[in-house]
């Protein structure tokens, strides 16, 4: 009974195995094929699971969503508190026009003469530094800014004698040196175009200077003699302002080189003629910038 119970238990093990093979498409083998029917079976399910899986992946591929990362803002530059020095040429001043002063009094001795001024406009020097601060990242920017420099530069005059009858009694010039510190506050309108490398700006300021004359020396201009030779001189503090035009151009978002023209005027009293004079000057000079 035993051998009859594993033998039915086989007949119907293998009736289902044929089975199988009749719905997947093999063809059946006879008993003496039995021993190849199991790499057979192998290669079949390895093919269907790599196949399973090459479709899955290109299913999921497929479904990818690729994001786009956006490109990095461009840099600003010229931003917040910065630093600068800067140096250039006193290429023009003012120091008034030519004055004529006659002797008017019937009684004088020298009735009649006359003592023709002639101020000296020399080119001179300036340097100094500045601090300020830049507001916003716009194209217009505000921006405040102390500006502290030296600015020396030759003073004196050129003096001519004439009689009654307008004949050359004396020549002589009046050379000096003219020491002088302006302490300056600004505000400036910065401009930001394009990439922002090129901001040009205007703006104007008010302040106060401190001026040392170094003396005053008289040559003689036919003999070049000097007989007056004071060796020290005087002083004078007053109100001064300024207005200003210039441009920077940034090599790094921080760095940059600049050129800048000033007018400026430095208020003072002649107390000899009682009469207000003001000394204008114009000064050109380039510098360079950092922001911190």
């Amino acid at each position: 009974m035993c051998l009859l119970h594993d033998g039915g238990h086989r007949f119907e093990q293998l009736h289902k195995h044929a089975l199988f093979l009749d719905i997947i498409g093999v063809p059946r083998i006879g008993a003496s094929q039995r021993t190849n029917e199991m790499p057979i079976m192998k290669k079949l399910l390895f093919s269907t699971v790599a196949f399973s899986g090459l479709l899955a992946a290109s299913l999921q591929a497929g479904t990818e969503v690729y994001k786009q990362v956006a490109p990095p803002p461009p840099p600003m530059y010229g931003l917040g508190f910065y630093g600068a020095i800067d140096a250039g040429a006193n290429i023009y001043q003012n120091r008034g026009d030519t004055r004529t002063f006659t002797d008017d009094n019937p009684n004088s001795p020298f009735f009649g003469d006359s003592l023709e001024v002639n101020p000296k406009n020399d080119v001179g020097f300036f340097g100094g530094v500045k601090l300020g601060y830049v507001f916003g990242t716009g194209l217009i920017r505000p921006t405040v800014e102390g500006d502290f420099f030296y600015n020396g530069f030759r003073g004196g005059a050129n003096f001519t004698l004439r009689d009654a009858f307008d004949n050359v009694v004396a020549q002589r010039n009046a050379t000096t040196w003219i020491n002088t510190g302006a302490f300056m506050a600004n505000f400036i309108l910065r401009f930001a175009p394009g990439n922002q490398r090129f901001q040009p700006y205007v703006g104007a300021g008010v302040g106060v200077y401190y001026a040392e004359s170094a003396g005053t020396e008289v040559v003689d201009p036919v003999t070049g003699r000097v007989p007056i030779n004071t060796g020290g001189g005087r002083s004078h503090a007053d109100l001064a302002w300024q207005i200003i035009a210039g441009s920077d151009y940034y090599w790094t978002p921080k760095f940059s080189t600049f050129i800048e023209y000033k007018f400026l005027q430095y208020t003072s009293t002649q107390i000899e003629t009682n009469q207000d004079r003001e000394l204008n000057q114009q000064l050109l000079g380039a510098g360079v910038r950092l922001h911190f």
